[in-house]
């Protein structure tokens, strides 16, 4: 764990800790989440991503620690994406869980993470893009209280590219 840097949020059992998208944590789980992509749809993501996109303020990358451990990751980026009667967006990218940590909800807490730190950044809407082949991802999504929204992003108008959006905030 990078201790250098502050934690922003801390649960039981998961500390969540702003770092830069190529901290050699970050980079590390995003590899382990384009090998996932791979095997659910054949290839890695190719949404086309600049490590400036999540630097503060205009983005957040995030990764989890259990007991010192990374484990998830959470990011969002400014977005021109409007939806909603949202006036200012960002999207949510890359959020991850290893396997051997799913089912204890840290989803969730990264995901409340960010839609307050989104908030607290000035935006009032979040949106994201995820595919058929995550149904776990949809489920976390809708239960969260996301809904579908127009297209949008790289992939738009593939067959498997579903779009989701959130008011956040006042």
């Amino acid at each position: 764990m990078d201790t250098t840097r502050t934690p922003l949020a801390s649960t039981p059992g998961l500390t969540l800790c702003p770092v830069r998208y190529s901290h050699p944590d970050a980079v590390a789980l995003v590899a382990r989440v384009q090998g996932e992509y791979v095997e659910r749809y054949g290839s890695p993501d190719e949404s086309p991503i600049e490590e400036s996109y999540f630097d503060p303020p205009s983005g957040l990358f995030l990764v989890g620690y259990v007991d010192g451990v990374p484990v998830a990751t959470g990011a969002w980026k400014q977005s021109p994406v409007r939806a909603l009667g949202g006036a200012s967006g960002a999207e949510i990218k890359r959020m991850y869980v290893v396997p051997e940590q799913r089912g204890r909800g840290l989803s969730r807490v990264v995901l409340a993470e960010l839609e307050r730190t989104a908030a607290a950044a000035g935006h009032d809407l979040l949106v994201l893009e995820t595919g058929l082949k995550q149904p776990e991802a949809i489920a976390l999504y809708e239960s969260s209280g996301y809904v579908p929204v127009p297209a949008f992003g790289h992939y738009c108008g593939s067959e498997l590219s579903r779009t989701f959006g959130k008011r956040i905030g006042g």
